[in-house]
């Protein structure tokens, strides 16, 4: 029982010499290694705290300005074709194999407004 406690004592004393090693040393106060003089920081001190919206992130504030680069009369066309396609609310996936046959004309379609003209069905 002596030699056990012995052992411990012995292993306790050899981690502790191991950290010791690993400990880190005061080296004092260290001096400064800025470029800049004392004025020039408080110059630049006075600008970044004036500077305005310094602690905002982008996009925090809104939306960033966009610029749109499509064209407005395919956009606007594209907009009409599409509200006037036929079946649009239906999918074919509401049941197993199930398939849509469209069975709507698409009124804006250049073709259907031709036959229509030509018919005398014009509105």
């Amino acid at each position: 029982m002596k030699s056990a406690r012995i052992l411990s004592a012995v292993a306790l004393s050899l981690l502790a010499a191991a950290g010791a090693v690993h400990a880190e040393t005061y080296d004092g106060v260290h001096k400064s290694t800025s470029g800049l003089s004392r004025a020039d920081v408080q110059a630049e001190a006075v600008r970044a705290a004036s500077a305005p919206n310094q602690n905002v992130t982008r996009g925090s504030r809104g939306a960033d300005p966009f610029t749109s680069t499509a064209d407005i009369a395919a956009m606007r066309a594209q907009a009409i074709a599409t509200a006037n396609a036929p079946d649009q609310n239906v999918t074919g996936g509401s049941r197993y194999n199930s398939r849509v046959i469209s069975t709507m004309k698409n009124r804006f379609e250049p073709s259907v407004q031709a036959a229509s003209k030509s018919n005398g069905d014009a509105k």
